[in-house]
């Protein structure tokens, strides 16, 4: 098929949702289908065979765009909305792909041309604006809940990245639309020599100390300052290190380190490319997810469990809709918990059985075929065919 895509992300950043739009490209063009993704205009440029990107012009000013929702985003939506449809003008298009707030415009699209709509939902837009603490507004909810009702409502298949949003969908009537469709995949990486393994492990722990890792985004609901605290009260020669600190929040964090006393015990590193993070997973001794909020899968899990590394992570819905003791630490979400957690994956060996159950359960569950297969489904849903 002939497939517009609908991107409202800085195309390519290392961060949540661009991540799932390049896996999303990458196994649309290996099925043989041809995309025009239509997105923002920062990001870097990626190339597959059969994927035409198309981006909207830039704003004067514009330099970041922040993760969750932001009112500069207004005006780059209704650009992209109007580049969309000069596309649907100029070409033929069999299928309208979408993803997060874009689904609305894609929905619309999609009518106008009398083309079906999938809709990538990657959260539930009225839930984001609690997770950013971008607003309270009661009447900004039923707006945002009234579109999202409406996209789900108007397309042909609804993709669910998460157990949370497929039980969402289908609370709100429309579970025979969604696909569940995991975010597992992988960047690939270099080959990760010993040289290198031994280089990194002195950069991050010079002391020979065991290395707890972090790695992604800042953001508040990541949970940053309570795994400081945690690491404030783990005994024992061991070292946190967080991958992927960014400016202020970079500066914030450091501060809190030091008022906690460990600031030598905390190695920040600044965002990396994803083809590097696989080098500090391996140069861990344990990975730590210490999110507090939010009801989505974070993608990174799926990295961790394939690691063979033992997991720390807070029992929460956002972990436990894929993780159990049987393959993870699970800790309530305070310091105290956490602390004890990484303690017993750092320095018990008995951890290492959760972590070899993990790794595999990642490789029996999470293949690229099957990430095709799901691919597959949602469009053949979409076209009214039977899934190959």
């Amino acid at each position: 098929m002939n497939i517009l895509m609908l991107a409202p992300e800085p195309f390519f950043q290392p961060r949540g949702t661009p991540i799932s739009v390049y896996f999303r490209l990458k196994a649309l063009t290996d099925l043989g289908h041809r995309v025009t993704l239509v997105t923002y205009p920062l990001g870097e440029d990626r190339s597959f065979p059969g994927l035409r990107i198309v981006r909207v012009p830039r704003l004067p000013g514009l330099r970041t765009i922040k993760i969750g929702p932001s009112l500069i985003k207004v005006p780059l939506d209704i650009l992209l909305f109007l580049l969309a449809s000069r596309e649907l003008v100029l070409r033929r298009y069999d299928l309208v792909f979408s993803h997060e707030e874009a689904g609305f415009l894609g929905v619309i699209l999609a009518k106008l041309r009398g083309v079906p709509h999938v809709y990538d939902m990657h959260s539930s837009l009225p839930q984001q604006l609690d997770n950013f603490n971008f607003s309270r507004s009661a009447l900004l909810k039923g707006i945002f809940l009234m579109m999202e009702s409406l996209v789900l409502r108007s397309s042909r298949s609804v993709i669910v990245i998460c157990r949370d949003l497929q039980r969402f969908v289908e609370a709100m009537g429309f579970g025979r639309k969604a696909v569940f469709l995991e975010n597992f995949l992988d960047f690939d990486a270099p080959r990760i020599t010993a040289k290198d393994l031994s280089r990194q492990k002195k950069l991050l722990a010079p002391r020979g100390e065991k290395i707890a890792l972090y790695a992604g985004n800042f953001q508040f609901y990541q949970g940053i300052p309570l795994l400081l605290e945690a690491a404030a009260k783990v005994k024992g020669k061991a070292v946190l290190a967080l991958v992927g600190a960014t400016g202020e929040d970079r500066n914030e964090m450091k501060h809190k380190a030091e008022s906690l006393g460990i600031a030598g015990r905390v190695a920040f590193v600044d965002r990396v490319a994803p083809s590097l993070v696989p080098l500090y997973i391996a140069a861990a001794d344990v990975l730590v997810s210490p999110r507090l909020s939010g009801t989505n899968t974070p993608l990174k899990i799926y990295s961790f469990l394939r690691s063979g590394k033992p997991l720390v992570a807070t029992r929460l819905w956002t972990h436990t809709q894929v993780l159990d003791d049987s393959i993870a630490v699970l800790v309530e979400p305070n310091a105290e918990s956490l602390a004890a957690g990484l303690s017993f994956a750092l320095f018990d060996k008995s951890a290492q059985k959760k972590a070899l159950a993990a790794k595999a359960k990642a490789d029996r569950e999470y293949t690229y075929p099957a990430y095709l297969e799901k691919i597959g489904e949602a469009l053949a849903m979409a076209a009214g065919q039977p899934a190959k």
